[in-house]
């Protein structure tokens, strides 16, 4: 073989080459992914997997963004702009129940945190000890906290009377509590308990009603996925939660090394708060009894049916609650891929 063969091989070879790589970049079927909230400790176990490759050896090009809430999360999703995002099921409920003729209501795939991670969050100088404590006095969160929007459950459940709500930003909460404009706050613990800790309140001086502690058992937060995405290519779901549940394995095992995820995507966290942050979110809503009991990713279907009647009333949606239209199991990983949770 002559150069001037030698020269028009290497070029064959390179085209082919690079046309396989580049037929290998429109195999990945691209998901775009919607967090509820900043990225903060929790929001690792999308990272973490995105970060680790996880997505992307399973043929999908995912990119994970920061959201400002559930309901933000569920209305990107059914509005097409996002095809799978990390909502809690109520707010996802209350769509459903409140758009009946929307053709494109998202539908929970996995479920991540077993129970809600809402509480009543108060000081000991307050006097409140328990839920009926609570009858009479002034509680704030912002006007979407999920704590507050299913209190009307956790009253009922506690024989709470009436209560004064005050309406506030969120980065305002736990300071007014601080300061006494109110005497108890609803959000998720692990958000709140650090907050208030960051803002001089000592640990020990901080009470915490946690809901499931006290008969609620709500679901929180799960992963959600368009109908046109679970129709069309209900391949990619399944393969997006299999390497989900990859990486959450890895989370729940090293926790301050999946942090890194977020330190990258935002340099002005503080890794060791947002470690706390994520521990904390592992120990009371997804490494928990009721997670064991019914299997990480998994939902019990009474349990189901009955929080769907339980927004149905505390959210007064226009509509009942369907069940039956809020989850999809089928896509799930084989039991042993779920087989994630410390003992």
């Amino acid at each position: 073989m002559n150069k001037r063969q030698l020269i028009q091989s290497f070029l064959a070879a390179s085209a082919l080459s690079f046309g396989l790589g580049a037929a290998h970049a429109q195999a990945l079927t691209p998901i775009k992914f919607q967090l509820d909230w900043r990225f903060e400790g929790p929001g690792a176990f999308f990272t973490h997997p995105a970060a680790k490759g996880y997505f992307k050896a399973s043929g999908l090009d995912v990119t994970v963004d920061a959201g400002n809430g559930s309901g933000g999360a569920v209305t990107r999703v059914a509005s097409g702009a996002y095809d799978m995002g990390f909502a809690d099921l109520a707010a996802l409920m209350e769509f459903h129940a409140n758009n009946p003729d929307s053709p494109n209501k998202p539908i929970a795939v996995m479920m991540v945190y077993n129970n809600t991670p809402a509480s009543v969050m108060t000081l000991k100088k307050s006097g409140i000890a328990k839920p009926a404590d609570l009858t009479g006095k002034k509680l704030g969160a912002p006007v979407f906290d999920a704590g507050r929007r299913a209190f009307p459950i956790f009253a009922k459940a506690n024989n709470i009377g009436a209560v004064n709500w005050t309406a506030m930003d969120p980065t305002l909460r736990e300071t007014m509590l601080i300061r006494g404009d109110i005497d108890a706050i609803t959000g998720f613990t692990f958000t709140s308990l650090l907050n208030l800790e960051a803002r001089g309140a000592k640990a020990a001086d901080i009470v915490v009603l946690p809901y499931p502690d006290y008969g609620v058992k709500l679901y929180g937060n799960a992963i959600i996925a368009s109908p046109k995405l679970v129709k069309e290519n209900p391949a990619a779901v399944k393969a997006f939660l299999s390497a989900f549940a990859k990486g959450a394995r890895e989370v729940i095992a090293n926790p301050a090394v999946a942090i890194e995820s977020i330190k990258a995507r935002d340099g002005i966290v503080n890794s060791q708060l947002e470690t706390r942050r994520l521990k904390l979110a592992i120990d009371t809503v997804i490494n928990t009894p009721d997670a064991h009991a019914e299997g990480f990713g998994q939902i019990n279907a009474g349990r189901l049916a009955l929080m769907a009647s339980q927004v149905s009333d505390a959210f007064a949606t226009k509509t009942r609650v369907n069940p039956d239209a809020i989850w999809n199991g089928s896509m799930l990983p084989p039991a042993a891929e779920l087989n994630i949770l410390k003992k």
